[in-house]
Formats: structure tokens, C-alpha cells, sequence
């Protein structure tokens, strides 16, 4: 039968909308008789738009972004920083052609993860190659990729994509040859690939969790030469919404576990 031939060479092209729907196709043909550019039009737009659907789910599986990521629902009241219009030039993101960075910079819980991971979803919805990574995940890559083919393969996704966003950048420290294997992504990525990063520590500050004022200097000075610093400022958006068992009064609020947080860091500092 021709059905079973068509179906056949879309086997072989990879095409999946015209197999999938060709009795139907053949069917909505007889009835509404189109021309042939007209029938062969909205096939092959089907079949793009099918593709590119596909393509779209497996960029957003591989991005690994978190729970919580469509900035359409950011609450711009819970944390200071950044403004609506600000959020709404760079969900625009112009700034990729450019291969600009950003640097998420504040306290735990203001908002730098959402941000990031919600850059990193419009920019894969606009048809970009972007990724969610957090530091250790980039470490225990740059350890293993050169006797992991999984690893590897990895490292060179992050090497081609458009906008990379590292999580929590400088919260634990790194050893010397974790370093230098940081510093050569970051110097293969500088003015091919965005870069948003996330960080507690301001950039002054990743000397002392580097271990290496040099190493350390060379990434801030790739990082930072084109560059927006947003410093975001506020109360813990998780301890403010803290999810309990019990019901009962006699639990802990968050402004409670706020004020004993305060008095920790305090006391440490």
C-alpha cells in the first residue's frame, strides 16, 4: 500500500507528525481538496512544529532546572534588587547576542535560583541551548571528564550552549586543581557563552575559596568584562514561607527562625 511506503520513508527521514497523522491527513485532503502547495504547506509546517516541540522537551529535561521557575509568577515584593523593568529587559535577553554575563548576588533565599532557573526556561522557550548547574556539579564533571564519557559529553554541551547559570558559585571550597579546571571552563566559555551566576560571596571574596588570588582574579576579570551585577537584598523567602506538620501555635514561625538564624551569624561573625 502507499500508506505503508510514506510511512516507511518518514521512518527513514525521522519524521514523526505525517506517520502519526496520515490517515487523517489523506482524509481532511479529499474532503477540503486543497492545491498541492497548499496541502504540502501545512504538512511540512505540522511536521516543524512537531519537531521543534520535541526538541524544546528534550533542551528543558536536559536543563535540570529546579521546582519553581516561570518568572511570570516572581514576587517582586518579598526582595529588593531588581525591578519589574529590569527583570522584563533581560526575559528579553538581548544581552545573549552579546554574550553578556550576570552575577545573582545576596543572601540565601532571596530570590538568585528562582531568577537564574527562569532566565534559563525563556531562554530555552526562545529556542537557545542553556543549562542549570550547580558548583558541585560542575566540579565532580571537571574531575571525571577525562575518564567518563558521560562526563565528557556533558562538558561539551556546556561548551556550546548559549547561556550556562551556575548555582551557589563559591560556597564550599575548591582545591587547587579544581581551580584551574574552573578557570579553563570559564576562559573557553568568555565571549561565546552567557554566564549567570549565583552567589552568596561577593567576587572580592572568592580569593579565600579558590586558595589562588591569581586564578581567582582571572575568572572575575573574564566574568565581569561584560557584565551586570544585580545585589538582591531581603528575608529568606523559604523562611518566610516554611511549610509545618503540626498546626498547633507552639511551633516555630519563620520570623522566629529568621531572628535565632540572625543571632547565629552573629554570634560566628
Amino acid at each position: 500500500m502507499n500508506t505503508d511506503n510514506i510511512k516507511k520513508y518518514c521512518a527513514r527521514l525521522r519524521l514523526s507528525y505525517i506517520p502519526n497523522n496520515l490517515d487523517q491527513l489523506i482524509v481532511d485532503a479529499q474532503n477540503g481538496r486543497p492545491t498541492y502547495e497548499d496541502f504540502l504547506e501545512n504538512v511540512l509546517r505540522e511536521e516543524t512544529k512537531t519537531r521543534e516541540h520535541k526538541a524544546y522537551l528534550n533542551r528543558l529535561k536536559q536543563a535540570k532546572l529546579p521546582p519553581k521557575y516561570d518568572l511570570d509568577k516572581y514576587d517582586y515584593t518579598h526582595s529588593t534588587g531588581v525591578s519589574e523593568r529590569q527583570l522584563r529587559e533581560l526575559r528579553q535577553l538581548a544581552w545573549l547576542n552579546q554574550a553578556y554575563n550576570l552575577i545573582l548576588m545576596g543572601p540565601s533565599g532571596t530570590g538568585k535560583t528562582y531568577i537564574a532557573s527562569g532566565l534559563i526556561y525563556d531562554a530555552l522557550k526562545a529556542g537557545k541551548k542553556a543549562y542549570m548547574i550547580s558548583m558541585e556539579d560542575i566540579l565532580t564533571c571537571l574531575r571525571t571528564k577525562d575518564i567518563s564519557m558521560s562526563a565528557l559529553t556533558t562538558y561539551n554541551k556546556w561548551l556550546k550552549a548559549d547561556l550556562l547559570a551556575i548555582d551557589d558559585i563559591m560556597l564550599f571550597p575548591v582545591k587547587k586543581e579544581e581551580s584551574a579546571s574552573f578557570f579553563n571552563l570559564i576562559n573557553s566559555l568568555h565571549e561565546k557563552t552567557s554566564v549567570i551566576i549565583t552567589t552568596n560571596k561577593a567576587p572580592t571574596e572568592w580569593v579565600q575559596t579558590l586558595n589562588d588570588e591569581v586564578l581567582a582574579t582571572a575568572i572575575i576579570d573574564r566574568l565581569l568584562y561584560r557584565c551586570e551585577v544585580i545585589k538582591l537584598a531581603g528575608t529568606s523567602y523559604r523562611l518566610e514561607n516554611r511549610k509545618t506538620i503540626f498546626s498547633s501555635d507552639s511551633t516555630v514561625n519563620g520570623k522566629q527562625l529568621r531572628k535565632a538564624a540572625s543571632k547565629t551569624i552573629q554570634t560566628q561573625v
